[in-house]
């Protein structure tokens, strides 16, 4: 009996941004705004791992991101890593870190608050990296990862 496995060819130049939790794999790559990229973009879920149990992995071709960029994703997959890859070969590995403040990229749960009123960048404070946790620049509302809102 012959074992079949399906192959993915492997990333001359790129980014490979691994151990993403299968559950939010999509809200990785609109933070990215991977959609709108013209590259080759290659990804899996639900891929056995065993630190995690299912994880996720996107492989970007001829991208590197910027810290700023990446570092987003770590308000909901704070234990990604990246791998860059440069003529087939792996010649740095990161992890994701936290910055200090987030910007335009979740939505305050205060409905009260003046940036779900006016059209305008949300910002936030982090409180917490581990959980993360961001305070509303603007209200002061703190919301934690489970009740992040990705816009």
């Amino acid at each position: 009996m012959d074992k079949k496995e399906l192959k993915v060819s492997a990333l001359k130049n790129g980014t490979v941004i691994d151990h993403i939790p299968a559950k939010d794999l999509f809200q990785v790559i609109k933070i990215l705004n991977l959609e709108k990229v013209d590259n080759p973009i290659t990804f899996g879920t639900n891929l056995d791992s065993k630190k995690y149990g299912k994880k996720a992995i996107v492989k970007v071709s001829d991208r590197y991101f910027e810290d700023s960029e990446i570092n987003k994703i770590a308000l909901i997959a704070p234990e990604a890593n990246l791998n860059i890859i440069k003529n087939y070969e792996v010649v740095e590995k990161k992890s994701v870190e936290l910055p200090d403040q987030i910007k335009g990229i979740c939505k305050c749960m205060n409905p009260k608050c003046i940036t779900n009123a006016e059209p305008m960048l949300t910002k936030f404070d982090v409180v917490s990296k581990v959980p993360p946790a961001l305070k509303c620049y603007y209200c002061g509302k703190v919301t934690d990862q489970e009740h992040f809102v990705i816009i």
